[in-house]
């Protein structure tokens, strides 16, 4: 647990030291509970992504709450497992996402020369992006983790059509169509890059 708190950007989680007081109207205490409370806007500023890691995190730490309110309709005990072990690889790819959201917000494509006057700006918001992408590749193993549980042979037969597009995501990273690690590297790499192109300038004012 130590891990992925180490791996949720600094910055987010300073913003969100007030966050739970938002919540003291109703009781939210379940996995359910908190992820209804994530949200995408059509266009989303760091608040937004750091607001949803937020409540996507709180969703991960918390229990179930008791199948007759699950997202799905559960009738048996291996529905119920099933279920569990879906929920907790569709939160960490939703992780995954809001982190790259967040990433793209900092992130430059090119260092050009006339950046130079603000490459240390350039340098520190970059750093953000590969903080987020880096984390990503945290979420991506659990995310591996849980499908792979949900995928074994006592589940091959059995499809929660509720969920069907959790369903689809778990489909897709065994059959390799998902692949974040991919993704996530490479943009690593870029920004990698980049960070390098702007410290090795030499400031100049144009």
């Amino acid at each position: 647990m130590k891990m992925r708190h180490l791996l949720v950007p600094i910055f987010a989680l300073a913003f969100f030291m007030f966050v739970p007081a938002k919540s003291s109207a109703y009781m939210v205490k379940y996995k359910e509970d908190y992820y209804k409370l994530f949200h995408v806007h059509y266009q989303q500023f760091p608040d937004d992504c750091m607001e949803n890691i937020y409540w996507l995190e709180k969703a991960v730490e918390a229990d179930f709450a008791n199948p007759l309110y699950a997202n799905a309709k559960i009738e048996t005990e291996k529905d119920w497992e099933k279920y569990k072990f879906l929920f907790q690889m569709h939160i960490n790819l939703k992780l995954i996402e809001q982190h790259q959201r967040l990433g793209r917000i900092y992130d430059k494509q090119v260092a050009h020369f006339y950046d130079a006057p603000w490459k240390d700006a350039y340098v520190e918001n970059l750093k953000k992006a590969l903080s987020c992408y880096q984390a990503g590749l945290y979420y991506w193993t659990e995310a591996k983790l849980w499908a792979e549980k949900a995928n074994v042979n006592k589940f091959r037969f059995l499809f929660l059509t509720d969920i069907q597009n959790w369903e689809d995501e778990r489909e897709r990273i065994a059959n390799g169509s998902l692949n974040y690690e991919k993704i996530l590297n490479r943009d690593i790499e870029r920004v990698q890059k980049v960070i390098a192109d702007f410290e090795s300038m030499k400031s100049k004012e144009y």
